[in-house]
């Protein structure tokens, strides 16, 4: 007998797992530590013209669909109207058949639209395209009210260190309920493997310190400055984008010899790149350690691989991939110069390379310290991780070697205001998982108990570990 489509017991194939849904899981809020949405959207509470606009703008893994299913560029990126664009994305939905898209996309407007039983595709792309403009239209669909509807209570946001903040410091003078905070984002900070473009980042930064910046002593003095102020405009964690972690052996004599090349723009080896790199991931990290912030590492993607359409278009407009690097030995150093010290922070890990997983699960393990609970923490399946395969194998490696229950549980990483329902997803999965386990007797069927770990995964978690009010 077919099982119906997006029902309310979507992913839920036990008794256990549909109790575990909707009796613990549906109705935990929202706390969102990771994502990409624009501060200013929220500081002017936006009010968005149509759903191409919410829906389509930014979204690199619907443009990846769209090229691959050979919808020309205009209609990804490009100057198609945005009728035009919803049209060939309304094309292509049919064909994400198994791809996480299909579920995420009907889930969307599932939540907030409350569009059900009908399947976005090209005989149906005008009726739900007409549908939802009407409806964003209404001021209850504002994107302050849609993160409303979504029961979310925190978002973390990414900045750079040079970013004003000025959007945060609105949202927050605004009174809005839901806490929208930023992480420290500083990348830029040590991209040394392009020095005219690092040396014209530290010229801002002495701009916006109103210091001078001649020695690697003067570029930590003011990258400090900034760091205090995000902790002043409520920062509690970093991120960091990583291909791999960075821990090479360097002298203080090499860094300035380094930090002087860079200041004259002059190129740098490989080796000065990876010790400058390196360098800069410890200071970054004693500046968390020091301020009781978390600093999250996402490791493992190769960026910008089409040359041609990087060219064209920039970064994050989908033409990156899982890279294959090398990831154990650094990591383990990195994180143990640290922790020699007693000066490891909390600490998050991120793996986009699938082969890894078991790798972050046990790195976590070397480095707890009992000083509180899961202070290294395996993230969520992350980007191309981030479905119900990833999920599950990400939920299994974690179980395995380390303790799920524990785990602070899902993040959007999106632009899109209308991702929150990939929090459902992952919670439909994380039911389901378990209410497998006690089907087949692995698990007690004790309902308290598990119930408690569903709450805790969803929501409780997050909250107690990080160092952010979210009510």
């Amino acid at each position: 007998m077919a099982v119906e489509f997006l029902s309310d017991d979507f992913l839920l194939q036990s008794d256990t797992a549909r109790t575990l849904y909707h009796k613990h899981a549906a109705e935990m809020p929202i706390y969102d530590y990771h994502c990409h949405l624009p501060a200013d959207q929220i500081a002017a509470d936006v009010q968005f013209e149509n759903m191409t606009q919410i829906w389509l703008y930014g979204d690199h893994y619907k443009w990846r669909a769209m090229r691959s299913n050979g919808i020309e560029e205009r209609y990804c990126t490009g100057d198609a109207s945005d009728w035009d664009k919803f049209a060939k994305w309304a094309e292509t939905v049919p064909y994400c058949l198994r791809n996480p898209l299909y579920h995420w996309t009907h889930l969307e407007l599932k939540r907030p639209f409350g569009i059900t039983g009908t399947l976005l595709g090209p005989d149906t792309a005008r009726e739900i395209y007409e549908a939802c403009n009407e409806m964003l239209a209404m001021p209850e669909f504002s994107v302050r009210n849609i993160m409303r509807k979504m029961n979310v209570k925190l978002v973390c946001t990414t900045e750079d260190p040079l970013d004003s903040l000025e959007h945060h410091q609105k949202i927050r003078a605004d009174g809005f309920e839901i806490k929208v905070h930023t992480a420290w984002r500083p990348d830029k900070a040590m991209a040394a493997e392009n020095v005219a473009n690092l040396n014209a980042w530290i010229d801002r930064l002495a701009e916006l310190t109103d210091m001078e910046i001649c020695t690697f002593a003067d570029y930590l003095e003011a990258i400090s400055k900034r760091h205090q102020y995000f902790h002043d405009n409520g920062c509690r964690l970093s991120d960091h984008g990583l291909e791999t972690a960075v821990a090479e052996d360097y002298t203080k004599n090499q860094i300035e010899t380094i930090f002087g090349k860079i200041r004259t723009v002059k190129p740098l080896t490989p080796d000065e790149v990876l010790q400058f790199k390196s360098v800069m991931m410890i200071e970054f990290a004693l500046l968390d350690w020091q301020k009781g912030w978390v600093q999250q590492l996402h490791l493992g993607p190769m960026r910008n691989n089409n040359s041609r359409m990087f060219a064209q278009l920039g970064p994050d407009t989908g033409f990156d991939s899982i890279g294959d690097y090398m990831t154990a030995a650094p990591l383990a150093r990195f994180l143990d110069r640290l922790d020699r010290t007693n000066r490891l922070p909390k600490t998050i890990l991120y793996n986009i390379h699938p082969r890894d997983n078991e790798v972050m699960a046990t790195m976590l393990g070397n480095f707890q310290d009992g000083s509180c609970p899961g202070k290294m923490q395996y993230g969520s399946g992350w980007w191309f991780l981030d479905q119900m395969d990833g999920m599950i194998k990400q939920m299994n490696a974690l179980s395995n070697l380390g303790l799920l229950s524990r785990f602070v549980g899902m993040l959007t990483d999106s632009r899109s205001f209308l991702s929150y329902p990939r929090h459902e997803y992952f919670r439909r999965i994380l039911c389901n998982l378990l209410g497998d386990d006690v089907e087949k007797g692995l698990l007690p069927k004790d309902m308290s108990l598990l119930g408690q770990m569903v709450e805790d995964i969803c929501y409780n978690n997050a909250r107690n570990y990080f160092p952010m009010e979210c009510e």
